[in-house]
């Protein structure tokens, strides 16, 4: 039995602590500490109470690249890619510390509800960008840098949000929020 530094054991934790009060799913803890998986399934109990979510990771960047999913992708890497040109942090703290400043950015989610991007997929986008699969190309009408298929055709870039979907913003939850406000000023 190989043994274990009580020092990094502790910060490893310590990790996986902040992981998980951030959203993170087992696979991503498993891959970011060195914790044994029936140590990270005991401390997300306690911490959350629950059984951590099944299932598998997100292994597509389609989800990436639709309308809304693509601009909560984009705010979260360009805040990335400053931390990691500036601020002399990498890995996963680079992404930590990226993701919380995306959350102070985006409209709070109503109660209970998850941000249209999660921890594990802000993750997992990083994985993806790094490996090639996804990149960032710069808008050719507002300048801004959003995230694209790298083998698509990306000339001329234009952005969803200078080139609105014609469905966009026209979800359930909108509508419902439409009719809430309206309800609430009658």
């Amino acid at each position: 039995m190989a043994k274990t530094s009580v020092v990094t054991e502790a910060q490893d934790i310590q990790l996986a602590i902040e992981l998980i009060n951030l959203g993170a799913r087992l696979q991503l803890l498993e891959s970011e500490t060195s914790l044994s998986r029936e140590r990270l399934l005991k401390l997300y109990k306690e911490l959350k109470g629950v059984s951590p979510p099944k299932g598998m990771l997100p292994f597509s960047s389609d989800w990436f690249l639709t309308w809304q999913p693509n601009i909560h992708s984009s705010i979260f890497i360009n805040i990335y890619k400053y931390l990691i040109r500036y601020a002399d942090i990498s890995g996963i703290r680079a992404i930590i510390k990226a993701y919380k400043l995306y959350l102070e950015q985006v409209d709070p989610a109503p109660q209970g509800e998850e941000p249209v991007l999660s921890l594990t997929r802000a993750w997992t986008l990083v994985r993806f960008i790094e490996g090639g699969m996804l990149s960032t190309a710069r808008c050719s009408h507002c300048g801004g840098h959003f995230v694209i298929d790298r083998y698509d055709l990306n000339k001329h870039y234009v952005c969803g949000l200078c080139h609105m979907p014609s469905r966009a913003g026209k979800t359930r939850k909108a509508k419902e929020a439409r009719e809430t406000a309206v309800a609430q000023v009658a």
